[in-house]
């Protein structure tokens, strides 16, 4: 068993970074709200889509972080840290077009692309994981 690897440390910070600016991008938009309309149910509203993106992230990073950690403590391989770099940029295209799109109603080439990416990437460290140990 190998110590925690840099690359682990850094892309879990990097996840974790997105978790609070998700969460503070709701803060921001929901203060700048009258309290009747906390919880918009309109597809194209921005606090619509700043919910479902940090609810996304807090759904599918906790357990891409414990993956990474599992894999930074049994492998310093080049293909682990190449699983964790692309976990967070997964994440944040992800995370990145569901804000920027238009309506939440109908789907975007990069929010597949996010979407995607993360299982293909979640069940690669889950191998990883496997192979390691």
């Amino acid at each position: 068993m190998t110590s925690l690897t840099t690359a682990s440390v850094v892309t879990i910070q990097l996840l974790a970074a997105l978790v609070f600016l998700l969460g503070a991008n709701v803060t921001r938009l929901r203060a700048s709200r009258a309290p009747a309309a906390q919880f918009p149910t309109e597809p194209s509203d921005p606090l619509l889509k700043a919910i479902r993106a940090h609810g996304n992230a807090t759904e599918y990073i906790p357990i891409l972080a414990v993956l990474i950690l599992i894999l930074g403590m049994t492998t310093d391989a080049p293909y682990a840290t190449v699983l964790m770099i692309a976990a967070v940029a997964f994440r944040v295209i992800h995370a990145a077009a569901l804000l920027t799109s238009p309506t939440l109603a109908s789907n975007t080439v990069p929010r597949s692309i996010g979407a995607a990416g993360t299982y293909l990437v979640g069940i690669g460290l889950i191998v990883a994981v496997l192979v390691a140990h």
